[in-house]
């Protein structure tokens, strides 16, 4: 399959902006829709998801691989690269594809070219076998597919696995000294606040060093897709997808798990409904939406900061990191301007790389005459 047809001549700032996460490490992503997977979960459409509608070659992963470094040669600061295969089951595929598969990713780790490998697949597809192999070859991190932890939830979207089975390919994975990393999926037909909230408490017991959420969203030629039309699903609206994030982010902040993705990455196909072209039919897009959940926890901790400093304040001066600075803000100014008609409150921002990411300093500038000292 000639490279072009695999959508990788892309422009540089969008391949790197695609592939470059928040730890500045670049990832090189490799997609194989479905292959591995026999399951026909509600809610799929890999081929949608990724973009890409064939099978992917030993010869195609190569020249991808290939593709991506061309753009690292003047990789000055030494950021870690990652070969990552998405898209489907990867151990579901034959064994031998498996192999040539990891060879060839492999042996750019043994070249110095790359630092590791990771994969993504299903709870029900490891096994001592399977982790031995992956071990051979340097695979760091295994993402998981959970989506939930309720098995009524699981049963109706169809994923032909359940729980217990996500617990033992967990346990197994911290055997093998392989990473571990979850994603869930919010708004499953079945699912609602205190599925979410108890799915996310089981999968933070795993012990996962990272994490992805992905609310749900309706696609063209997928069996929810037949439910709405049908009436039998009903999407979540962009505000009950925040607030079930809200909550499933509220109990991932009291461990030290990495939330690296909240939502798809948009796409020409995974794109706004009303777009068109789009494949996405229904449900809570928003091209915001990881920081539409992060600014309102954002708010809530820096409002409850400053009712605990029991008086009123006019204005104040919050000292954060230069990455939290979006997020402080809100989508459109909105937690600036929210401080500002309910509580006649003026955040005043000043930054500070040598504070922790996610946290924050709070100084009085100013207080309203009637809460003053005495003395003053």
């Amino acid at each position: 399959m000639p490279l072009k047809e695999y959508n990788l001549k892309l422009d540089i700032n969008k391949i790197l902006n695609n592939i470059t996460n928040k730890d500045n490490q670049y990832t090189i992503p490799i997609f194989i829709p479905h292959l591995g997977c026999n399951n026909e979960c509600v809610f799929c459409n890999q081929r949608k998801i990724t973009g890409i509608d064939t099978s992917v070659t030993v010869d195609d992963v190569d020249n991808i691989i290939n593709e991506h470094l061309d753009y690292f040669k003047n990789n000055k600061n030494n950021k870690k690269i990652e070969i990552a295969f998405f898209g489907g089951s990867f151990t579901g595929i034959p064994t031998k594809l498996q192999e040539n598969y990891l060879k060839i990713a492999n042996n750019y780790i043994e070249e110095g070219k790359v630092d590791s490998i990771r994969l993504s697949t299903r709870p029900d597809y490891i096994s001592p076998k399977i982790l031995s192999l992956l071990k051979k070859y340097n695979v760091k991190t295994i993402e998981l597919g959970v989506q939930s932890m309720s098995d009524k939830v699981l049963e109706i979207s169809k994923r032909g696995h359940t729980k217990n089975d996500v617990i033992r390919a967990a346990r197994l994975i911290h055997l093998y000294g392989i990473d571990l990393g979850i994603q869930i999926m919010v708004g499953l037909p079945g699912s609602n606040l205190d599925t979410e909230v108890y799915s996310i408490k089981k999968v933070l017991k795993l012990n996962p060093k990272c994490l992805r959420i992905y609310p749900v969203y309706v696609l063209k030629d997928s069996k929810l897709y037949e439910m709405y039309e049908n009436k039998e699903y009903t999407p979540l609206s962009v505000d009950d997808a925040i607030e079930r994030v809200y909550y499933i982010l509220k109990e991932c902040k009291k461990t030290d798990v990495k939330i690296i993705r909240i939502g798809l990455q948009n796409t020409d196909e995974i794109t706004d409904p009303s777009v068109k072209g789009s494949e996405v039919v229904a449900g809570p897009y928003h091209p915001a939406f990881r920081q539409l959940v992060e600014a309102n926890l954002w708010y809530d901790d820096i409002l409850k900061r400053i009712k605990e400093m029991n008086t009123k304040v006019k204005r104040v001066k919050i000292i954060i990191n230069p990455k939290d600075v979006n997020n402080v803000v809100g989508h459109k100014r909105e937690n600036i301007q929210k401080l500002k008609d309910v509580y006649e409150l003026d955040l005043i921002i000043e930054q500070d790389e040598k504070m922790k990411e996610g946290k924050f300093k709070l100084e009085i500038l100013e207080k309203y005459p009637e809460f003053l000292d005495e003395k003053e």
